[in-house]
């Protein structure tokens, strides 16, 4: 077990600081804007809340006009959810795809720490990955990307999400990770990465 609630803490704070006019901006993510990130943000809370609570799962399919409120309520429902015990025992299955309640927890993980510094790159806000959720992070490449070895993340440098992106041999854990998502750690809105 492991506590989520320093990464839905910092997605509250993320999310928190978003301006109207970040919405249309660029994210690392190809072809989202902010706006598309904040959505799928609202329906993998709703998914990760569901699952540790073992309800079942009917995430929001656009995002909602009180999304500022809505998603930090969310999110402290995760946290909260993942506390108990009897969230990491059994199976559940999203999206037809089953696996241990122990393994969502750390696909959730990834989720909120990816795509935290997803945000954060988006709209000119800081974010460092806790040490905690980048064992994680690890652990989630581990088991979607077989062949792990030595830091190098995937066979044949694929990752779970495509083509592992280039990094220098001295890029630290969080940066090698963000590579084997498919992501430049040094993008920036406007270019430079």
């Amino acid at each position: 077990m492991f506590d989520l609630e320093p990464a839905t803490a910092e997605m509250t704070r993320l999310i928190g600081d978003v301006r109207d006019d970040d919405l249309a901006r660029p994210t690392p993510c190809d072809g989202w804007t902010v706006g598309d990130l904040i959505a799928h943000i609202h329906q993998f809370v709703d998914v990760f809340t569901c699952t540790g609570r073992k309800d079942p799962v009917d995430p929001p399919q656009h995002l909602v006009d009180d999304w500022r409120s809505a998603i930090p309520a969310r999110l402290a429902e995760m946290a909260d959810a993942w506390r108990d015990d009897a969230a990491w025992v059994g199976e559940v299955a999203v999206g037809g795809v089953a696996m241990s309640s122990a393994d969502n927890a750390v696909v959730a993980a990834e989720e909120l720490t990816v795509h935290a510094w997803d945000l954060a790159r988006a709209t000119g806000q800081h974010f460092t990955a806790q040490p905690a959720m980048l064992d994680r992070v690890e652990e989630f490449l581990v088991m979607f990307a077989p062949g792990t070895d030595e830091g190098s993340f995937g066979p044949a440098g694929q990752g779970p999400f495509g083509p592992v992106a280039p990094v220098p041999s001295d890029a630290d854990r969080f940066d090698r990770a963000l590579a084997a998502t498919g992501r430049d750690p040094r993008w920036a809105v406007g270019g430079g990465g």
